[in-house]
Parts: C-alpha cells; structure tokens; sequence
C-alpha cells in the first residue's frame, strides 16, 4: 500500500507493509540519493515483518518531486515529523514506533527521536562525518547519536569510509558488517536487526501519542 502523506515541504510517500496482528511499527527512511528500494532497508523490512513488525518506507517529498539531491537538515525533518505524525494517526494507529533509516535518513531519524516520541531507532549506514574528514571534530555528526536517549542500533559496515560510530553503554549497540557504506550483505543486516528487535523493551508510553 502506498499513502502520500502532506508535508510543509510537499507531499512525502509512505510504502506500507502491514503485519497481520502488529506488535509495534517500524518507520524507516530513505538515504540522501537513493530510495526505499536499498537492500538493507529491504533487509530491516523483510526481518521486522517476520517478527510481527509493520513497516512503513518514507520517501522524502524531493524524491517524490523527482530530485536527486537532498533539501537542507531542517525541511527533511520537519517533513519526517509531519510523516510520522500522519501514519500514527492514521495507518499505524495505536502502535510504538521505531524510526530509523539509511544514511542521511539514519541522521533526521536520530535528530528528530525526541519530538517523535519514538520507542527505538534504527541506523544504518549512519555516516559518521564525511570521508576523509574522521580527525576533524568539527565535521563529527556523532552529537546528533549522542543526543538520542532511547535504544539504538547501528549497523555499519566495515569499510565504511564515513566511519564507524562508537557504541554506548546501555543505549546504543554498534554491529559491524563486512562491506561499505552500501551495506549490500542483506545476510548481515538481517541478522543484526534480527537480534535487537525481539530485545527491545515495547510499552505504551508511545502508542498514545
């Protein structure tokens, strides 16, 4: 099922993958060029539906419009929130969230948690700073995964020339996979989302939001 959600920036797009008796939602987004065809947000859809997640894939209202190339951090998080906030209302009504994404989605994902209200985020791929640039402090995005204070998971591959996240000690776990920033090893992404979502500790101080 695809929904067109309104935004302040244009119409975004949800592609609605509904469990059949949902235990929470999984919202994830797009990276900055790419879309919601990339095969590890493939790979975190196919393992939450196989554990009674429902999953929606936003695409950000520039992909909808055609454009390849990203609009400025606060217009992607202002329409991430109006998203979610018309996908709790609507279609995953009554259910947690966790949000996440690749990328670039992995970054609005994590800026935007506190507002959401999210139960949990997904990152994959998070690019750490931009490569080449690891011992500037100045081009570091780790604050935006600092500032996160529900349960993390990062999935990052090896080779990753934006660099590795640290973890953090009782909120944000960190796998390594093999490969790059593409994250191509559906096998290891699987396997990792796999593990950290029947973990996490799923309430209702969310669901009412």
């Amino acid at each position: 099922m695809v929904l067109e959600l309104a935004t302040p920036h244009g119409p975004a797009r949800a592609h609605l993958h509904k469990a059949p008796r949902p235990r929470a939602a999984l919202v994830l987004g797009h990276g900055a060029g790419g879309g919601v065809g990339a095969p590890d947000l493939v790979a975190a859809t196919t393992v939450a539906l196989d554990q009674g997640f429902s999953v929606a894939l936003v695409e950000q209202p520039y992909r909808v419009a055609g454009r390849r190339s990203p609009a400025p951090a606060p217009q992607l998080d202002a329409a991430w929130l109006a998203a979610l906030a018309q996908l709790r209302a609507g279609s995953l009504r009554r259910l947690e969230l966790i949000a996440g994404g690749r990328s670039s989605g992995a970054r609005v994902a994590c800026r935007t948690a506190a507002d959401a209200g999210v139960a949990a985020v997904l990152c994959l791929a998070f690019p750490l700073h931009p490569p080449g640039r690891g011992n500037d402090p100045a081009k570091s995005r780790l604050p935006e995964l600092d500032a996160v204070r529900v349960p993390t998971l990062v999935v990052q591959g090896e080779r990753d020339p934006f660099g590795i996240p640290p973890p953090k000690r009782g909120r944000r776990k960190v796998v390594v996979v093999p490969g790059d920033h593409a994250l191509r090893n559906a096998a290891a992404v699987r396997d990792a989302v796999a593990a950290w979502l029947p973990a996490l500790k799923l309430g209702s101080a969310s669901a009412s939001r």
